[in-house]
């Protein structure tokens, strides 16, 4: 068993504090940026827009994450406190939200510039695992999205949340959703990049889906909601239309450039 009693405060500099979570959001997007450029380095047409692109990805992700979460998992809580939507430095991001925000504004974007949105979203879904394993491993140093009551070996007890042993379900997101997730992902890039656009996209769909929805049976659900249909989590309801869109993505993709 492992006791966590990790401090989320990264840095305090005279009262002023930057949080691993926070530092999880930057450095997934530098890392994410530097990654699809380096993929797309013989590919000028894309390159020469990508800088621009990452200006919409992260106004995508904050209006996205914040307002999604706002929207599915605490809408009532924030109608008696609208002062507190702009505080995102409290958490408070769904990454579902995140999700459509990304998706949205990449349309916008390659709209103006009458490209191909699979392109770019294809990028971006082969470089998203790497800030969604920063993000589990700094909810877990927060203690937060912790997992179910459990005994087994590897459990850990969140002694800020309470004195249960738990899963690290956080440390599940982050190898499967991250770690696993990157490699598959970018091992089918190689193959179909340009060859099939949208078809790494639908792959990024389903298997995140899948994931998170097998995964969401070790994480304890939010105190707020609960479970909430067929002993379901609404993380879970929302990978199961995020896994259809995903299968309908594929065979469409799929069956379009055959």
């Amino acid at each position: 068993m492992f006791i966590n009693n990790l401090d989320p405060v990264a840095i305090n500099l005279f009262s002023f504090e930057i949080k691993w979570y926070s530092l999880s959001y930057i450095f997934g997007i530098i890392l994410g940026w530097f990654y699809c450029k380096k993929k797309i380095v013989d590919n000028q047409n894309i390159l020469k827009h990508f800088d621009d692109l990452i200006t919409y990805i992260i106004i995508g992700i904050i209006l996205g994450g914040r307002f999604g979460y706002i929207l599915f998992y605490n809408l009532p809580y924030y109608i008696k406190n609208p002062l507190e939507i702009i505080m995102i430095w409290n958490g408070g991001m769904s990454f579902h939200g995140g999700l459509i925000g990304v998706i949205f504004a990449t349309h916008l974007f390659s709209k103006k510039k009458n490209i191909n949105q699979f392109l770019f979203l294809d990028l971006i879904s082969m470089a998203a695992p790497i800030g969604l394993f920063l993000g589990r491993i700094a909810n877990f140093i927060n203690s937060e999205l912790y997992g179910r009551p459990s005994e087994i070996l590897w459990s850990v007890k969140f002694i800020k949340v309470d004195n249960l042993s738990r899963h690290p379900s956080q440390i599940y997101e982050a190898i499967f959703e991250g770690i696993i997730l990157f490699l598959l992902l970018n091992f089918i890039f190689k193959k179909y990049y340009l060859k099939k656009p949208g078809l790494i996209s639908a792959l990024f769909l389903i298997f995140y889906s899948l994931f998170r929805f097998i995964i969401e049976f070790t994480r304890e659900p939010d105190v707020q909601l609960g479970l909430i249909f067929l002993n379901f989590s609404l993380g879970q309801l929302l990978s199961i239309i995020f896994l259809f869109i995903g299968i309908i993505l594929f065979y469409n993709k799929n069956a379009s450039y055959k």
